[in-house]
């Protein structure tokens, strides 16, 4: 199931990216502003039932209908960038926040970084366990502090200097999140999608931002922390390339600085965010990995995943908004390939992956 509410009449090209045909631009030919959204990648059955899928796509819609808002109105790419996690944070749908899983302990421990493309100022808090909202304490570590990552006790702490809504630790438990937790600790499989929820944005001024917050995986211990919020693997901005937030083994975006490779693929190479994206989703991550959302420095969203399905969506000034789980069922064009509008995602064809299927990008 995928919701569009973007003109496709004669589109060819990178629909999915550039939004629609006649869409209002400013005045260096980029889109006014775009926004892209995820909330997880993973094991998503397509044969969950009609109450969690509707679920899933209604907590979607409603956090980026509240950053398309934003944006329109003016607001800047960072604040968009944390406000409308915030939200995803308040949605037990997500694992962040409020849904967050369960460490093998049987507490939380959340995790969360944001950046500035405009002088990629970054700030990055993990291990925290009754922070309300991990996301404004990261803010607040990148504007009221002189460090880029604070962790356990002491970000509690800064939490209470810079007075951030703190909250009984139990207050992020819910029942289905106790479920997947008893299951991995009995040895069961889990369906739920791992990771992160994340966001990037483009505002009407041109500049960039990012933020990603995390629960962690379902029973984590021994201070375990993935890429969550580490500035670079899972969060980066940079005006003039891209802004990314990753989802899915933290260990592996870490390992190969997801975040900044794609960046850097743009600033030193001859590729665009769409085709940076998806080559290092598809040639460096290994199959399952997870994906990226990614937004350029012309407001276009792309994503890229190489999971079952991603929890996603993207809006811009053209008219684009549109959420989805599993399909890729966007025309698309990256360097060396396009896809052909049926629904199928078509691989672009680059030199033969070492490390397996290619991945959906859109």
């Amino acid at each position: 199931m995928i919701r569009v509410s973007f003109r496709v009449a004669a589109a060819v090209g990178l629909v999915a990216a550039l939004g629609c045909p006649g869409a209002p631009v400013a005045p260096d030919g980029a889109l006014e502003w775009g926004i892209a959204i995820h909330g997880g990648a993973g094991r998503i059955p397509r044969d969950i039932d009609e109450q969690r899928r509707s679920g899933y796509l209604s907590s979607l819609e409603a956090a980026l209908d509240h950053g398309r808002r934003r944006l329109e109105r003016g607001a800047t790419a960072v604040e968009v960038v944390e406000e409308v996690v915030r939200l995803m944070e308040d949605d037990p749908n997500f694992n962040a926040g409020r849904g967050a899983v369960f460490t093998r302990d049987g507490g939380h421990a959340l995790d969360a970084s944001i950046m500035d493309g405009r002088d990629r100022a970054c700030g990055a808090v993990a291990g925290v366990t009754t922070v309300r909202h991990p996301i404004t304490l990261a803010r607040r570590v990148m504007e009221r502090s002189p460090y880029v990552l604070l962790a356990g006790a002491g970000a509690e702490a800064f939490a209470d200097v810079e007075a951030v809504e703190r909250v009984d630790p139990t207050w992020f438990d819910t029942d289905r999140r106790l479920r997947s937790l008893r299951e991995f600790l009995a040895g069961q499989g889990d369906d739920e999608p791992r990771g992160t929820v994340g966001v990037v944005a483009r505002d009407r001024a041109g500049d960039l931002a990012a933020g990603t917050s995390t629960g962690g995986l379902t029973g984590k211990r021994w201070g375990r922390v993935g890429d969550s919020p580490i500035v670079g693997a899972g969060t980066w901005a940079s005006n003039g390339t891209c802004a990314v937030s990753a989802t899915g083994t933290g260990e592996e975006f870490i390992r190969h600085a997801v975040g900044r490779t794609i960046a850097a693929l743009v600033e030193f190479g001859e590729i665009d965010c769409a085709g940076a994206a998806a080559r290092v989703v598809g040639e460096t991550l290994a199959p399952g990995d997870g994906g990226v959302i990614v937004v350029d420095a012309a407001g276009r969203a792309t994503f890229a995943f190489n999971t079952a399905g991603m929890l996603r969506g993207a809006a811009d000034s053209g008219g684009r908004f549109e959420t989805a789980i599993w399909e890729c069922a966007f025309r698309i064009r990256t360097p060396r390939g396009t896809a052909d509008g049926s629904g199928r995602c078509r691989r672009p064809s680059r030199r033969p992956s070492t490390r397996g299927d290619r991945p959906c990008v859109g």
